[in-house]
């Protein structure tokens, strides 16, 4: 088949299983709630070039640098009000995106630095997204949104954010997450958080294998019962060249690909933190032809300036892929998901399957 247009993409059903809600505010928003707080940190007051500061920002090969951007969209989410605004409007801009299930996630410790409780925090980031979903289906665009709680991994509140996360998971959250830094701060830490998630029945997903290689993974699976590997780029790490050009594939390489653990890969977040030197060379390429359940993300919409429809289509021109590659990817996705098992199948016999046969027959 053709590459798909513009036009086509963004019209297709996607799934977004890796998307930071502190990472994916509009620009406006962001000015909009300083002025309505006080807070007077922000370089400039112009949307434009507010957008633009912030992908300056982040756009420097390093995860820690890229980490930094966040001190303002977090600074101006202290409120119930900044969460709740911040969440409906993420909701509506992924459905308006074509994006019909995503699953967002949201550090709740972050955002008590003006007294809001953790439960404060998480119950304001859930009425927003009802708000958003809401909104997205009254404007012809349904979407459903699951809630990922992450715990950072450079504090020391894991266990108390694990135990969050489980006490809302009938209200929106499907599952738990560590983010930040990753050397130094490996995901064994915390290991008391994620085992209170598995006698829980629970789910985890863990960022892994960005910034740091092969035992961050190793870690995040076989101590930490990730169920998803939040980027697992660098498993490309495991996997050489024999003399004939084919790729072989080192123990933990072929244990990731053998049990279908899920790799949530960001390319243009992953360029932007160094994670990959560029685009057109991301491994995602690479792993997609070996067959890895590979799903497509955005990471940080605000800091990386991109959606899924972007994403998609610098995939698509990059490595020569066509609609049914991104279904591919779109099944994997939803598959992937930590909703419930027969609304995940509904989804993708009623909703991503018929969206892409009608694409593709147009």
């Amino acid at each position: 088949m053709e590459t798909p247009t513009r036009e086509q993409i963004l019209k297709a059903p996607k799934v977004l299983l890796h998307d930071h809600l502190d990472g994916g505010m509009r620009p406006l928003t962001v000015i909009e709630l300083a002025a309505e707080q006080g807070y007077s940190e922000l370089p400039t007051h112009n949307p434009d070039e507010l957008a633009s500061w912030f992908t300056r920002g982040a756009d420097r090969r390093n995860l820690e640098l890229y980490l930094e951007t966040f001190a303002h969209t977090v600074g101006v989410t202290q409120t119930p009000e900044g969460l709740a605004r911040a969440a409906a409007e993420a909701a509506e801009d992924l459905a308006a995106d074509g994006v019909v299930y995503a699953e967002i996630r949201f550090a709740p410790e972050l955002h008590t630095e003006k007294g809001l409780s953790l439960d404060e925090v998480v119950e304001s980031v859930l009425a927003g997204f009802r708000t958003g979903m809401a909104n997205a289906a009254r404007a012809g665009q349904p979407i459903i949104i699951g809630t990922l709680v992450t715990a950072m991994r450079t504090a020391a509140r894991s266990l108390e954010i694990a135990k969050l996360a489980v006490k809302y998971r009938d209200q929106g959250v499907v599952g738990f997450d560590i983010a930040g830094a990753e050397a130094g701060f490996p995901p064994t830490i915390h290991l008391d958080a994620f085992q209170l998630i598995m006698r829980e029945n629970f789910h985890i997903t863990i960022h892994a294998g960005e910034a740091f290689g092969l035992p961050s993974i190793h870690e995040a699976l076989q101590y930490c019962g990730a169920e998803r590997l939040g980027h697992g780029v660098r498993i490309i790490d495991d996997i050489t060249f024999d003399s004939e050009g084919e790729p072989v594939l080192g123990r933990l390489a072929a244990y990731v690909r053998d049990r279908r653990i899920p790799l949530e890969m960001c390319p243009t977040s992953n360029v932007n933190t160094g994670a990959a030197d560029t685009y057109e060379s991301h491994p995602i390429k690479l792993l997609r032809e070996l067959r890895y359940r590979v799903t497509m993300n955005t990471d940080n919409r605000l800091m990386s300036d991109v959606s899924m429809t972007d994403e998609f289509e610098k995939s698509c021109r990059s490595f020569d892929w066509d609609l049914s590659d991104m279904q591919w990817l779109t099944v994997n996705a939803m598959k992937s998901s930590f909703w419930p098992f027969q609304e995940r199948l509904d989804l993708i016999n009623n909703v991503i399957k018929p969206g892409y046969a009608a694409l593709m027959d147009s």
